[in-house]
């Protein structure tokens, strides 16, 4: 009895890696064992720098609320330290966004919990 392998399968597979290589130089988009290797090693990069993306914004928020607020005479931990103690909620997404594009509610803000 012949030896039964499903072609289709295999083919598919393939097929949805080339796809995903499509775009890459060279042999890394055309040449299975070649693509195989880059399309791996580019869904670890993308997995491991969708939980770094989240470190740098939460820096770069850090970095522009700490400049506004040393505008108004307080440090970034000063002035995070107050807004607990003042029982304001606003996350360092939104404080950053006001001390970015919206000075005059951030200076409000500061001035609240002085």
């Amino acid at each position: 009895m012949p030896r039964s392998v499903n072609s289709v399968a295999k083919r598919a597979r393939r097929k949805k890696v080339l796809k995903q290589a499509k775009g890459y130089f060279g042999r890394r988009k055309n040449v299975w064992t070649v693509a195989k290797n880059a399309v791996d090693k580019a869904m670890q990069y993308s997995y491991r720098d969708r939980r770094n993306k989240k470190r740098t914004f939460r820096a770069l928020w850090i970095t522009r609320i700490n400049a506004g607020a040393r505008l108004h005479g307080l440090s970034y931990s000063q002035f995070m330290g107050k807004l607990k103690a003042n029982e304001i909620e606003l996350n360092r997404k939104v404080l950053a966004d006001l001390a970015m594009n919206n000075p005059e509610a951030f200076k409000a803000v500061v001035e609240k919990v002085k």
